[in-house]
Order: C-alpha cells, then structure tokens, then sequence
C-alpha cells in the first residue's frame, strides 16, 4: 500500500505530517484504510451515481468528490476518522467508513457519528456491518465519544443504512428524529437518529 500524497507507510498506519498514524483495520474480507491517490477517481464516480447519492441532497461533481476527500484525509487530524474500504481479495477500493463530528447544532450534539457510504456494487453483501463491527472496535479503546456512545443518523428513507445501524446494535426512539439543520428546504430532510452505547 503507498499512502497518498505527503503520507509515509510505516508497518500497519500511514503517519500524516502532525497528524500521527492512521491505523489500518482488517476483517474476514475488508481493509479498513488511509486514502491514497488513487481512490480519488473511483470516489468522484461513487459520488456521481445516482444510485449511492438517492439519500442526498445532489451528486457531487469531481471537484467536489476530490474536495471531500480532502477533508476526510485532514478530519484525521484529531485522532479519528473516515477510512478508505477495500476488498482483501483484490485491495479495490469500494467506499468509506469511520467516525466524523457533525460541525451543526442539534438536540444530541457535540456527539461523533459512525457513517459510510459505499459503492452500489457492494451493497447487499454485509460489508457496511463488517466494517462498522471493526470500527467501532478500535474506537472503544481509541476515541472519547462524548456521553460514551456514538450515534448514527440518515434520512428517514434511507432503510439500507438503518438495517446497519440495527445489525451493529444501534437503537432507535423516534423522539430523537430531527430535521436537518443544514438542508431546511430538502425534501429529505427528516433525519432518524440511531444511538449506541460505549
């Protein structure tokens, strides 16, 4: 594996400069990984399909995609983050998975949200879940989640991801709905919000 640009490959975590090493996480059939420069292009048509993007607001252009990236590579930057996900059998990048800290305002915040969005050729085959299971298993022994859990959130429409949330033990009260504070003339804007306790 070589990192992406600036980064150094040092046995199992790429170290970014000030920002320290970024483990990578194994399963049965996934890499949990740093971004290298290669996923950009595979990212950018991930984040074009209508299909991956239904339960967003618009498709993003490539500099958008690559713009996102970006911020993901430096959201490292305080210990935690979005992995790249590959397949072991072939290391072909397939999405995202990780923790992030919504930068809004709403009931349950300051919180860190588990997220992931993956590619519609991975869908339907318990690769979310399996990755999510390894995420959440080095974040109990590495991230300070504020009232020691973390939670989850997607649009009410969004049943493929809430099927994650519930497999990895996520609960959900409907009190804890919200509307997006971000996306107030969005149809989609109607949030579920899932908790898990740490």
């Amino acid at each position: 594996m070589s990192c992406a640009v600036g980064w150094n490959t040092r046995n199992s975590s790429c170290t970014v400069n000030g920002v320290g090493d970024i483990p990578v996480l194994k399963t049965e059939r996934l890499r949990l990984r740093p971004w290298i420069e290669a996923d950009r292009a595979l990212f950018a048509e991930m984040n074009s399909d209508p299909r991956v993007m239904e339960h967003f607001p618009s498709l993003l252009s490539r500099s958008e995609s690559d713009a996102l990236m970006d911020r993901i590579v430096d959201g490292w930057r305080q210990g935690y983050g979005l992995w790249a996900v590959e397949r072991r059998e072939n290391a072909g990048f397939i999405g995202f998975l990780g923790f992030s800290q919504p930068r809004w305002e709403a009931h349950f915040t300051p919180c860190i949200e588990i997220g992931w969005r993956l590619a519609a050729s991975s869908w339907n085959q318990g690769l979310a879940t399996e990755a999510a299971w390894a995420a959440l298993s080095w974040g109990r022994e590495n991230v300070a989640f504020p009232r020691n859990e973390v939670v989850s959130f997607t649009t009410s429409a969004n049943a493929p991801s809430r099927r994650v949330m519930e497999k990895v033990g996520m609960t959900h009260d409907p009190a804890d709905d919200f509307d997006h504070p971000l996306l107030p003339e969005w149809v989609g804007r109607r949030h579920v919000l899932c908790r898990l306790a740490l």
